[in-house]
């Protein structure tokens, strides 16, 4: 072999390692693959991350399992990735992700649901989402204004533990006490675990016991997308229930288009899956960024219903 040719695969070597060390490797682990809106998310992220050179995700479900999640950011740490993205089962065990990735050095971004350590980040750190304190208040404000303030309504809601779920609620609530919505009252409130198949469940539940109500205030499309399939199976009127919704996700749009579904809230899910990604890089190239990025909801009615349609 000449020393031309030994040369060549020596820059040749160089070359590949430098390319592979050019690499920015991030971990994702979600939620559960198994939910509309975190699909968008998800695709949010890789659509970003495929506009950029040399940027390889790692993506993994958690399955809605808060151990199998701690186990995949330990996962992560061990197998050297520059930045971990963390879409959190519960806000609980995010104080022990943090405190993971704190120890090993590595930069982390919590998407969507807020960590309870959401204040007191340390630097490399960093959260993107929307305020919820927005999507049940508008959500409700504009359920209240269609009822003109009186009647009686039923609540869905998603898991307990998850931040979204518990501050829409809390969202609701604070609405229907204002003078001018405080003669709409609550007649039934429960879980639905952000699923169509449970929020069908309950709602023929409901309809089976004689419950009454003028409207169905959901904390996810997917749970107004339920009732409305068990309102209609049941032989009920649409026109004479108003039904709300939030994230207004391409199913929640096309049963507002077909008169069902009455009133959603856009959470820009795409957004929050570009910014995490372009997030991610400067966090990989040692860049500072806000502790707290927050990407405005957006009220969806019929009237509106056009802008938000793909």
């Amino acid at each position: 072999m000449n020393n031309w040719f030994k040369k060549g695969l020596a820059v040749t070597a160089i070359s590949l390692s430098c390319s592979t060390m050019a690499d920015t490797q991030i971990g994702i682990t979600m939620t559960s693959f198994d939910n509309p809106f975190l699909t968008i998310l998800l695709n949010g992220m890789k659509s970003k991350a495929a506009q950029l050179p040399d940027i390889d995700l790692q993506i993994e479900d958690a399955n809605l399992d808060i151990g199998r999640q701690l186990n995949q950011v330990q996962s992560f740490i061990a197998s050297g990735v520059d930045v971990i993205i963390v879409n959190a089962v519960d806000g609980d065990s995010t104080s022990a992700i943090t405190n993971m990735a704190a120890e090993s050095n590595v930069p982390l971004i919590y998407i969507n649901h807020p960590p309870a350590d959401l204040n007191s980040l340390p630097d490399g750190m960093t959260f993107v989402g929307s305020n919820e304190l927005d999507s049940g208040t508008m959500q409700t404000e504009e359920v209240c204004r269609l009822l003109n303030g009186k009647g009686q309504a039923v609540v869905i809601m998603g898991p307990l533990s998850n931040h979204a779920a518990h501050t829409r609620t809390e969202d609701i609530m604070q609405v229907l006490q204002r003078p001018e919505c405080n003669g709409i009252t609550i007649t039934e409130k429960q879980v639905a675990n952000w699923s169509r198949t449970d929020a069908h469940d309950l709602m023929t539940n409901w309809l089976t016991a004689g419950i009454e109500f003028d409207a169905v205030i959901s904390n996810n499309d997917e749970m107004a997308i339920g009732a409305i399939q068990a309102l209609k199976a049941s032989g009920r009127d649409m026109d004479d229930i108003v039904i709300a919704g939030i994230d207004a996700t391409p199913d929640g749009l096309a049963a507002m288009k077909a008169g069902d579904l009455d009133i959603t809230v856009f959470q820009n899910a795409t957004r929050q899956g570009e910014v995490a990604i372009e997030k991610a890089v400067n966090l990989a190239a040692s860049e500072p960024v806000e502790k707290q990025i927050w990407i405005p909801f957006e009220l969806v009615v019929p009237s509106n219903l056009t802008n938000y349609q793909p």
